[in-house]
């Protein structure tokens, strides 16, 4: 299992440009196959089910540098526990829970690095802002002084062809660099969280800096 691990990191490793981190989705896999990915290189592991990943933090805690992402669509009562948990989170996807994050990072003192969901394209199966309702909302989410707004995520819908979902991808790019250059938006965006096991290659050449990989790298699902 280690073996087969280590060998499909190292492939994947060797498409990467230097910019592009690579982020290995461990959920539902086991504690073993997290420790074999580390021994193999990996220090950035994600997870999208708030008790699933504390479990395994508690029994990865030997490991002090992996740096976990939090990648599922986060409830607002769950917050607080994933502000203190977790060094990234990918899935801020309303103003709501931005708002609801910014009041517990003040309280607590302490923010992990984040990222605004989006979507390119319409899609009533994922969460995150669309285009023009994240531009209406820009002005309240700028008073949320407490986040470290890092970048930009997406997952895109299911079915696309290779050109459209690289099409998709440089719309998240354009809209990085629109945002960055707005003069009203006081965060500066350095991260594209694009690309999964079946469209990593689309999104690197989108300009993604970090891609999300699970079966990939650890085989299907549990």
């Amino acid at each position: 299992m280690s073996d087969s691990i280590a060998r499909q990191i190292e492939a994947l490793s060797q498409q990467l440009p230097p910019s592009t981190k690579l982020i290995a989705v461990s959920k539902t896999h086991s504690i073993e196959k997290i420790r074999a990915a580390y021994h193999a290189g990996i220090r950035d592991f994600a997870e999208n089910r708030l008790q699933e990943a504390l479990a395994k933090q508690e029994e990865l805690a030997d490991l002090s540098d992996i740096r976990w992402h939090f990648i599922g669509h986060l409830q607002k009562n769950k917050a607080k526990k994933a502000i203190a948990h977790f060094d990234w989170i990918h899935t801020i996807d309303s103003l709501a829970l931005a708002q609801k994050l910014n009041s517990y990072a003040e309280a607590l003192g302490r923010s992990p690095k984040f990222c605004l969901q989006v979507k390119p394209l319409p899609d009533p199966n994922k969460f995150g802002w669309d285009i023009k309702q994240l531009s209406r909302e820009l002005p309240e989410l700028a008073k949320c002084q407490s986040l470290k707004i890092q970048g930009l995520m997406t997952i895109l819908p299911l079915g696309l062809t290779p050109d459209g979902a690289t099409a998709a991808f440089k719309t998240v790019y354009n809209l990085q660099k629109q945002l960055n250059q707005n003069p009203a938006f006081p965060f500066e965006l350095k991260e594209l969280s694009m690309g999964m096991s079946g469209d990593y290659s689309q999104a690197i050449e989108a300009g993604s800096t970090m891609i999300r990989v699970g079966s990939a790298i650890f085989g299907q699902r549990q």
